[in-house]
């Protein structure tokens, strides 16, 4: 499958299927390795421009940690931590949740999650969303070893 092809269809502009198109993924991701040859083009979509994108990205880049015997999710650990305060809260929340299964295939990385979760400064999200993201923070916290 071309590399273009994946990417063009993850960022597609009919939403409901380029969203359904990232859950196909992250299922068979998680089932076995046959997306993983594709995620330094999954990675480059974690910089898009379009939040929603960026959260398909997190949860197939996530699904595919597992298979991840090469270290490029840790090469790319600290941008993926960068979410936890991404300017859309909708984004923030998807990558802590994603960070549960990171941290689940990924050990190793728990430290750098941890601290990045405990830090994670909230100050500049409305004061409605930071109870959310605080939540989703401590349920996180609250699953890893």
């Amino acid at each position: 499958m071309a590399d273009g092809f994946i990417c063009a269809r993850l960022t597609d502009r009919d939403a409901v299927a380029a969203c359904a198109y990232a859950d196909q993924i992250a299922a068979e991701s998680r089932a076995s390795g046959c997306w993983y040859p594709y995620f330094k083009e999954f990675a480059a979509l974690l910089r898009h421009k379009n939040s929603l994108v960026r959260n398909r990205t997190m949860m197939i880049l996530a699904a595919n940690a597992r298979w991840d015997t090469q270290g490029q999710l840790d090469a790319l650990l600290a941008e993926f931590l960068s979410h936890i305060t991404d300017e859309k809260p909708i984004t923030a929340r998807q990558c802590i949740k994603a960070l549960r299964e990171i941290a689940a295939a990924k050990p190793e990385l728990i430290p750098q999650i941890r601290s990045a979760l405990e830090n994670a400064d909230l100050s500049g999200y409305r004061d409605s969303m930071q109870p959310l993201i605080l939540k989703d923070i401590t349920a996180t916290l609250g699953q890893l070893p």
